[in-house]
């Protein structure tokens, strides 16, 4: 056990924060301010304690939490992370302040203190929110990782219900619905495992359910409650139709949030209870969750390049990597795997980029229409660049982080599935068109009438004004949010071994208890030196 409970720490501030935002004297630019503030100091927080992480330990978790809480029915207050939850909360932590700092006009600022209070909620949501991405990852208790995977919808409700677009009460609504019903079966689902586990004050926690012995039929009826679960959150190919009208209804920054964070829940839980919890059922399910995923690869690519709204458009490409990123997980083996855990973080930064930078462009032509635009990089030329760094990344440009993980993900899945990396390799050709696509219609041809960007308006006279609109590029504001999005991009492009090196050790011991691929031959060791062999 660690002798700093650092995981606690990291779930308590953002939730003080968020109190004092509520409540904070003074109008909505006070709240904003504090609330940048909690996310940056836990942001601090969160890197220190990453620095007290041993790669090189045995243990499977550690930073670790151990408190009795419900004794009698054997529920413990457990926290810990491995590699895998480690970088997924500090991707979380980062994407954070990033996230609040773009959505400082989000919520339209309205006189009097009603229109203040407004504002105080909407950013107090995102810190909540940032409390339950911590706990989420970093539970090691079954039942205490349901609390936090059902907690979330709360803010989640909230923020698209309350500060969405025209559809927010039909999206949140759907959301809700999509996410509870999964909820309740994966809840079923922890019911059994608890009666079938060792029982005692301490019967959840993660170490003692590994290597169960259980009947096949009672193993498969409690992977397919805990994976019907992460399906609808990761989100899979039947049950996705949530995520586009989620995603285009929320603000911006909830997009990022709900897409490029607690959408990996879905993936992560897969990791941690499906293939360890339940390694022969994992193996029994694998033909299926493999076609799933190719559907959803393809499939996903398919509805993005049809798409004329720029947010629904960016829905659908992450159904298509998230089909990517199952793939891997199914493939059983430690390249794959490496690469799906890589992915989960190179697309929430990859995502993020696409729903902040796409907004800046919406919030200047006042359309998410992608007919309504054209011409932008003339208007916008510092936008329109770092709009297309996005673009690459989502399309996964060698040099840009998203390719290292699809290049491992696809290498590793070919050895054990050969044919459903071949199809999904056609996904990669899919995913140039739709962000090629998008970006031709959006940013090239001729300059839109009646708008002039910086540089023409400050040549024009005052004549040559009249009638035309300005529209100005990047502000330092912006500039700000961009930086460390595309920092992510070009470092773990470059330096992968930044991510896996402490992925790689939690891989292998997954891989161990599932037993069917040796972790120790690991093409992707050569790009994570270091790692447990």
């Amino acid at each position: 056990m660690s002798s700093v409970p650092w995981l606690t720490i990291l779930g308590v501030v953002p939730l003080l924060g968020a109190l004092l935002v509520a409540f904070v004297p003074g109008g909505a630019e006070n709240a904003k301010r504090v609330a940048l503030g909690t996310s940056v100091v836990t942001l601090v927080i969160g890197v220190v304690a990453a620095l007290q992480f041993d790669r090189g330990s045995s243990a499977q978790f550690q930073l670790g939490e151990l408190h009795s809480w419900i004794p009698q029915f054997g529920v413990s207050y457990a926290l810990g992370v491995d590699g895998i939850a480690l970088v997924l909360i500090l991707m979380a932590l980062v994407l954070t302040p990033v996230c609040i700092l773009a959505a400082w006009h989000d919520v339209p600022e309205e006189a009097g203190p009603r229109g203040a209070q407004r504002v105080k909620t909407y950013f107090a949501l995102l810190l909540v929110l940032e409390t339950f991405m911590v706990g989420v990852f970093a539970a090691t208790d079954v039942f205490l990782f349901y609390v936090f995977f059902e907690a979330m919808l709360i803010p989640v409700y909230f923020l698209i219900g309350r500060f969405g677009g025209p559809r927010r009460q039909y999206a949140a609504m759907k959301f809700l619905l999509f996410s509870l019903a999964g909820g309740l079966v994966m809840l079923v689902a922890v019911i059994g495992l608890g009666i079938q586990g060792p029982g005692g004050a301490e019967g959840f926690l993660v170490e003692r359910l590994t290597g169960l012995q259980m009947d096949p039929t009672t193993e498969r009826l409690l992977f397919v409650g805990f994976f019907l679960a992460f399906a609808v959150k990761a989100p899979m190919v039947p049950v996705h139709t949530w995520l586009p009208d989620a995603a285009t209804e929320s603000t911006p920054a909830t997009a990022t949030l709900l897409v490029g964070v607690l959408d990996k829940v879905g993936t992560f839980g897969m990791i941690r209870f499906c293939l360890q919890l339940f390694p022969e059922a994992s193996r029994w399910a694998t033909p299926v969750v493999i076609a799933l995923a190719v559907v959803s690869i393809i499939y996903g690519a398919l509805l993005a390049i049809g798409q004329t709204d720029m947010m629904r458009l960016i829905s659908y490409t992450s159904v298509s990597h998230f089909g990517f990123i199952v793939l891997g997980i199914f493939a059983f083996t430690s390249t794959g795997n490496a690469g799906s855990n890589l992915y989960m973080v190179n697309h929430g930064f990859s995502t993020a980029a696409l729903f902040l930078f796409a907004a800046m462009l919406v919030r200047r032509r006042g359309s998410k229409r992608i007919p309504d635009f054209g011409g932008w990089q003339r208007v916008t030329p510092g936008l329109a660049g770092i709009f297309l760094v996005a673009g690459l990344s989502g399309l996964a440009l060698p040099g840009l982080s998203s390719f290292v993980s699809e290049f491992l993900v696809l290498v590793g899945s070919f050895p054990t599935q050969p044919v459903a990396a071949v199809i999904a390799t056609t996904g990669i050709i899919l995913a140039a068109l739709y962000i090629l696509l998008m970006y031709k219609r959006v940013m090239t041809g001729p300059k839109p009438e009646g708008i002039v960007g910086e540089r023409e308006h400050a040549r024009l006279d005052e004549h040559g004004r009249r009638g035309l609109s300005l529209v100005r590029d990047l502000t330092t504001r912006e500039k700000v949010v961009a930086v460390p999005i595309i920092a992510a991009f070009l470092v773990l492009g470059f330096y992968p071994n930044l991510a896996l090196n402490v992925i790689n050790p939690a891989v292998d011991k997954t891989l161990t208890v599932v037993k069917t691929a040796d972790p120790s031959v690991n093409p992707a060791g050569t790009l994570a030196e270091g790692s447990s062999k």
